[in-house]
């Protein structure tokens, strides 16, 4: 979801056995049968659990997902407005991605996820000029999320049908890190809320390893010692440092 892998990541058939007794098999037992569609659909809905679980607890509870889109809009937006045309063709961290494919990877994604969420089917967004269109799409996005109901909804996600809101928290971790991939491509600083930052990060340890199937997201990277905390989300999600990136 938030970036290809490595193309050396190799396949497992799906029809592999795992252990069968009076317990459902766990997303390990899954992953090393092969089966990970099903490990992933797992891990969400066992994420979802824990999420759930925390709402009741008034000590335990995390930001929610539509307070952490409001904390991103701003730094993903101050990031995006800083990118010049001239920039559109640089490399970023995320494999296989310019900062042009990046923007459009989510005009894309905001585009289907809004439908999605409206369940409605997704119209062809214009890609020709995808600075323009970030904003529009993901302000889409962001009031299709918001609607009365909207989270309550069952969503088709890229790797199953998940809660909408744990699929929320899904497009809020894509939208931060790929924020990330952009400020680094382009030489801008990048500080989002810390708050942000832990919130994102205590679920994406709790929801990716089910999901690093060799397409959805690439196997964590050790950070930097003095990595800062978005950094070491960026590398939990699988990107390897890059240097040279100036304005």
């Amino acid at each position: 979801m938030v970036c290809p892998p490595d193309a050396s990541a190799t396949s497992i058939e799906e029809d592999d056995e795992v252990p069968h007794d009076d317990h459902p098999p766990t997303v390990s037992q899954l992953i090393e049968a092969g089966r990970d569609h099903e490990a992933a659909q797992r891990g969400v809905a066992e994420a979802a659990s824990r999420h759930r679980d925390r709402s009741h607890n008034p000590d335990g509870g995390q930001m929610d997902p539509l307070t952490q889109l409001s904390h991103l809009g701003p730094a993903l937006g101050g990031v995006v407005g800083g990118i010049t045309p001239d920039q559109l063709d640089r490399p970023t961290p995320c494999a296989d991605f310019t900062v042009r494919g990046v923007l459009e990877h989510m005009v894309v994604g905001a585009t289907a996820f809004a439908a999605a969420y409206r369940d409605e089917e997704p119209a062809q967004p214009d890609l020709s000029d995808p600075l323009h269109r970030f904003g529009p799409a993901l302000d889409d996005l962001a009031a299709a999320m918001s609607a009365p109901g909207a989270l309550d909804r069952t969503v088709a996600a890229p790797f199953g049908e998940v809660p909408g809101e744990t699929f929320a928290r899904f497009v809020v971790l894509d939208g931060l890190v790929h924020g990330w991939d952009m400020a680094r491509a382009t030489g801008q600083p990048y500080d989002p809320p810390d708050e942000l930052v832990a919130a994102v990060d205590a679920f994406a340890h709790e929801a990716l390893d089910p999901l690093r199937d060799g397409q959805t997201f690439a196997d964590a990277v050790e950070p930097a010692d003095d990595a800062s905390p978005i950094e070491k989300l960026a590398a939990y999600t699988g990107r390897r440092p890059m240097t040279g990136a100036t304005r």
